[in-house]
């Protein structure tokens, strides 16, 4: 028996289509977003973020968890990346979903963020 990924036939109406963001502005927000994120609070360097998605009306949403659900910034930190993003030329709004799966583990983390926690 041989392991074959299988893949379901999305109906046309809801196949993904190609943005129609042109790729240098795609890749301008990208990069503009990912230094918005940067900024909040080490969100990124701990691997926090886990999606990111622009639509074609320049729609941010993004996927984030926190290191437990008992984050004593739970409350703050989902709305500190909104405004950040949200801030952002070309951006008409951002919105932030917490997700639990998959659970954040240390392996997540950025090589910085592990040499100022010092967990190698």
């Amino acid at each position: 028996m041989t392991d074959e990924t299988k893949t379901e036939a999305k109906p046309a109406d809801t196949a993904e289509r190609p943005s129609t963001i042109p790729p240098d502005e795609m890749a301008r927000l990208t990069d503009e977003i990912v230094g918005a994120l940067k900024t909040v609070s080490d969100i990124y360097e701990l691997g926090l973020i886990y999606k990111v998605d622009i639509d074609d009306d320049r729609m941010v949403n993004i996927e984030m968890t926190l290191t437990t659900p008992n984050c004593p910034s739970a409350a703050e930190l989902p709305q500190q990346v909104e405004n950040a993003v949200a801030a952002l030329p070309g951006v008409r709004e951002a919105k932030v979903n917490i997700v639990w799966d998959p659970p954040w583990d240390p392996s997540r983390m950025s090589d910085e963020a592990r040499t100022v926690l010092n967990m190698w």
